[in-house]
């Protein structure tokens, strides 16, 4: 499981995935730890797990996110959590419970733990707040440019650059997306739902853009060919052959 892009958290680089629940982005957890311990990240998370307080916030969140949580085995986490002897891994926690919002896999290459966004900053909360926040300020970052990014193969520009070309619709909180025809909504749709299955597959951001280009350029001309079709069905057939009734 390789990272398919990457946060800059105030100089430190953190793997991100996106995949599992939607569009949501999952982050390295030991990319985090590094921040408190370079050396030892694999302790930090272990110390977190071990916490009452994050085994109450993880379950609480498969609870709302996942219809498949063990429930049972999260009461006998709970009930243990806190105490000298008890231990928990991410692996265990995910294989126990049927947890979703961490996943997991060993391995020198691409292997790591990630967690979803949620969970990531609330992990980043304990290992230091100052940090969290560049973490967020990042991560929005992050969203924009992949939204920015379905935006320059379709439209040919970015959200800025439409935004300084038309200050009054800005202004008025109207956005690039607004002003798209029917074809190319129907597009943006289908290279959203593409643009997932790519993230899946592992491909960087720049082999999605070159891919999602072609294919809207495609999906365009064939969109335009039906749209000339359908306004030929409208249109008298005598007038097509220059004759009239």
């Amino acid at each position: 499981m390789a990272p398919t892009s990457t946060l800059n958290a105030n100089g430190v680089e953190i793997g991100v995935i996106r995949e599992i629940i939607g569009e949501t982005a999952y982050l390295c957890l030991m990319n985090i730890a590094r921040y408190k311990n370079p050396d030892e990240p694999k302790g930090v998370v272990a110390n977190w797990m071990r916490l009452r307080s994050t085994i109450e916030f993880l379950g609480l969140w498969e609870q709302i996110h996942n219809p498949d949580f063990k429930g049972l085995e999260f009461d006998a986490f709970k009930n243990e959590a806190g105490s000298n002897a008890f231990t928990l891994s991410p692996q265990k926690w995910i294989s126990s419970t049927n947890a979703i919002g961490l996943v997991s896999k060993s391995g020198r290459y691409g292997g790591g733990t990630y967690a979803h966004a949620d969970i990531a900053f609330e992990f980043a909360s304990w290992v230091s707040p100052e940090f969290k926040l560049y973490i967020i300020k990042d991560y929005q970052r992050f969203k924009k440019d992949e939204a920015d990014m379905l935006n320059v193969a379709l439209f040919g520009k970015n959200a800025r650059e439409w935004r300084n070309e038309h200050p009054v619709e800005a202004q008025n909180g109207e956005n690039i997306r607004d002003y798209a025809s029917a074809e190319e909504l129907i597009i943006l749709v289908n290279m959203e739902s593409q643009n997932a299955e790519l993230i899946k597959e592992g491909l960087s951001q720049g082999e999605r853009f070159a891919k999602l280009h072609e294919m809207a350029r495609t999906q365009m001309q064939i969109l335009l060919k039906n749209r000339i079709k359908e306004k030929l069905k409208n249109i008298n057939p005598n007038l097509l052959k220059g004759t009239t009734e």
